[in-house]
């Protein structure tokens, strides 16, 4: 059985930040955005970790909308 993974990166200059997550780690990999953004030694700010947690978000967003997509009543 596999399981479907989530890529999720930044590249900025010399710097690269690639986190891999499934479905179940949604929690975890924001967390760790938090963690990495108040950490004065890396190169990772906070506006980075909005941008990429706003990519999470709307990552789950998209999943829910594909799942249940929305019915409009016909016009008469």
């Amino acid at each position: 059985m596999s399981k479907a993974m989530n890529v999720l990166a930044l590249v900025r200059d010399e710097h690269r930040f690639i986190f891999l997550y499934d479905d179940n780690s949604i929690d975890t990999v924001l967390a760790t955005l938090s963690e990495y953004a108040s950490d004065p030694e890396m190169e990772f700010s906070w506006y980075d970790a909005a941008i990429l947690a706003q990519r999470v978000r709307g990552l789950i967003e998209d999943q829910e909308s594909e799942a249940h997509p929305r019915r409009f009543p016909r016009a008469a």
